[in-house]
């Protein structure tokens, strides 16, 4: 809106407003003109470089490799900058030091005989590397991410311009003085980080970052540390955060997950909580009991104590027979989430060791329940009861816990919409036709569907951590929580039912069948793309559905681009765990300037291996989209804020200009 087109003060009132607490930002004419200058001349550079990972599942060595090399972002670099003057060999000891330089300089300082050397030769190519990856960005962004120690050295090395040949010698003095007093490594590792930093300039995690693998816990901490980061919770999310908020069934579960996987480190060292009450417990009521269904998923190639993994293998059956009465509680407690079928434990023939499912019998493997009460089986015994308590005080006095919790709601969310790409981790709970599913949340009986179904689920699920001073809500959000873990409706699952009971319990696999949601049948539709797309706002022609959740099975010609390139499923097996069944180690996707492509990787070995033997993972790149033009900030989600600030800049002007804000260029000198 312009001030000059004669309208009255009072019609302008709100406006004004807000223009006069912008002008304690933007004082005078000449600082709001510079700001709009430089806003205008930002909306032209090339749009920042996404990166999209999904489905870590603890996996943090793969993980921390593929941030540190964005996705072969780095080497792309390097080559395009030095592929006429480097051989491929060198290119990769390059790439192997940005990506792990402490640990690759205490290999060099034992391999190079002239270190001197090394170091000027080798900081000259990170100057240029930097330059490289900086050449999209204002300078005061990558001000902005220097180092403190070295900014300033740094910003003029970056700096220099091709016509600077006077001053060569100033320029090389300041690397010679950087060597002589003994500063070229701590300069290195900065360097190094630097360019990190720069080749990426926002991460998307479309969930799952919890279970299965080791390290959840650091990669928690990683992506805290991360300059931009955005995450759409995954199922295994929000198992986590159910248990942080103190719900029960959660809790079990998550302990139940990492007892299978010999995960319990991420529990006890990653979040200090302690699991000797659970193994004592285990002994007392299971000693004598092989249980032989609940021996822990091992990886191969490692070698575990065999007393260990039987105790373990005792600690997962008694938390999962927790679980099952705790799950039975909630289905009971919540009878609109139509989850009556997963009551199992009154279905069981305590007698004879079977069950009845769907009229039919079959035998159990195992049909010693020492806790639970046939008459009444969803009851937890006494110690049960005192168990689950001072498990769940563990959960909710995890510090470390409760920060990453903290840290997933502030920067996670069901969705997000950002350029042009819709980003959920599973689906869209969808009937057989495409039609959005009408679901029921609340006693109220109000149903929801789309978008708004989602928006919903949001803010109860966050009810259901932070509604401390209403404890019904509060109980309800945490339901609902865990329903979003397991639930028939829930975006996060997308099936009918997890058949966890059956297939400890049942060896016949007709019972441990677990049908997908429609939506699944119908990714390769693009009319319900197209549909999804209208539903969030989006436009059909330029946009994309990124999801996780479901591995894509590569190894049987199984293709991640679906709906002639609208949707694109980024699961391809991050976890060790999925791995031999997609035969990959994952996809992820960068979206630059230049367009949209996707990398497949193959298995990461270990950090060792990639440092000493400069092996980096093998990974494939595949070209989704080519810009004709390339894009810029202006042509982003950030680009349109920016044309929202230039324009309420230029009001500000006007009304400076006509004199409805006055100037205050004095003000700092009469103060």
């Amino acid at each position: 809106m312009s001030y000059s087109d004669g309208d009255s003060i009072q019609g302008l009132e709100e406006e004004l407003r807000y223009l006069k607490l912008l002008s304690k930002q933007y004082p005078t004419i000449a600082s709001a003109c510079t700001e709009i200058i430089n806003l205008q001349a930002i909306l032209n550079l090339p749009k920042g470089t996404e990166h999209f990972l999904s489905d870590i599942h603890g996996e943090c060595e793969s993980f921390n490799h593929v941030l540190r090399n964005g996705s072969g972002n780095i080497k792309r670099k390097i080559t395009e900058v030095f592929s006429n003057t480097m051989s491929e060999k060198d290119i990769k000891s390059l790439a192997t030091l940005i990506y792990y330089p402490e640990q690759k300089l205490e290999i060099i300082h034992k391999q190079e005989k002239n270190i001197e050397e090394w170091y000027k030769i080798t900081m000259y190519r990170l100057v240029e590397v930097s330059r490289k990856a900086a050449f999209k960005y204002t300078r005061m962004k990558v001000r902005k991410a220097l180092p403190n120690e070295f900014a300033y050295i740094i910003d003029e090395l970056m700096h220099k311009g091709p016509e600077e040949f006077d001053k060569e010698e100033y320029y090389s003095e300041i690397i010679n003085t950087i060597i002589r007093i003994g500063r070229a490594d701590e300069f290195i590792i900065a360097m190094s980080k630097l360019i990190q930093r720069l080749v990426i300039d926002r991460l998307h995690i479309v969930g799952d970052i919890f279970d299965r693998g080791p390290g959840a816990d650091v990669v928690m901490d990683t992506i805290m540390n991360y300059h931009s980061v955005d995450i759409q919770w995954g199922n295994h999310d929000v198992l986590w955060m159910g248990a942080a908020a103190g719900s029960e069934a959660c809790i079990a579960t998550v302990i139940r997950i990492c007892a299978r996987y010999v995960n319990l480190d991420t529990i006890e060292d990653g979040y200090g909580i302690n699991m000797l009450p659970l193994a004592t417990f285990a002994l007392e009521f299971y000693g004598n009991d092989d249980c032989v269904a609940f021996k822990p998923k091992v990886e191969s190639g490692i070698a575990y104590n065999e007393n260990d993994l039987k105790l373990t293998a005792k600690m997962h059956k008694a938390i999962s027979i927790i679980q099952f009465k705790l799950e039975g509680e909630i289905i009971k407690r919540r009878p609109h989430f139509c989850m009556e079928d997963r009551l199992l434990l009154n279905k069981i023939n305590y007698e004879d060791g079977t069950i009845n499912l769907n009229d039919k019998i079959y035998d159990l493997n195992d049909n010693n329940f020492p806790t639970i009460n046939p008459n009444n089986p969803y009851e937890l015994i006494k110690e049960e009861k005192e168990l689950i308590e001072k498990l769940k005080s563990s959960f909710l006095n995890s510090e470390k816990l409760q920060k990453h919790v903290r840290f997933l709601f502030t920067n996670g969310s069901m969705y997000l919409k950002f350029n042009s790409n819709l980003m959920y981790h599973g689906c869209i709970p969808v009937n057989e036709d495409g039609s959005f599913k009408s679901v029921k949340i609340g006693s109220s009986g109000k149903s929801y569907s789309g978008k708004s179904y989602f928006d919903r689920l949001e803010i109860l699920i966050r009810e259901g951590y932070f509604h401390e001073n209403n404890p019904e809500g509060k109980l309800y959000g945490m339901d609902l929580t865990w329903y979003m873990w397991t639930g028939p409706d829930s975006p996060l699952f997308g099936k009918d039912k997890m058949t966890t009971f059956e297939r400890y319990f049942i060896n016949d696999k007709e019972t441990h069948v677990e049908k997908k949601n429609p939506y699944f049948k119908l990714e390769d539709s693009e009319k319900m793309c197209k549909l999804i797309f209208e539903e969030f706002g989006l436009n059909p022609d330029v946009s994309h559905i990124i999801n996780g959740h479901v591995p894509v099975k590569s190894k049987n010609g199984e293709s991640p681009i679906k709906a002639n390139g609208k949707l694109l499923v980024i699961d391809g097996g991050f976890s060790k765990a999925y791995q031999s069944t997609t035969g990959i180690a994952g996809y992820t996707l960068i979206y630059n300037s230049y367009g949209l492509l996707m990398v497949s990787h193959d298995p990461f070995e270990s950090t060792q291996i990639a440092i000493e033997e400069e092996k980096d993972i093998h990974s494939t790149t595949m070209v989704l989209e080519k810009e004709v033009e390339r894009k810029r900030v202006k042509d982003t989600d950030v680009g349109e804020e920016l044309k929202s600030q230039i324009k309420e800049l230029e009001m500000l002007l006007d009304a400076y200009r006509l004199g409805y804000i006055k100037e205050q260029r004095y003000k700092a000198n009469n103060e």
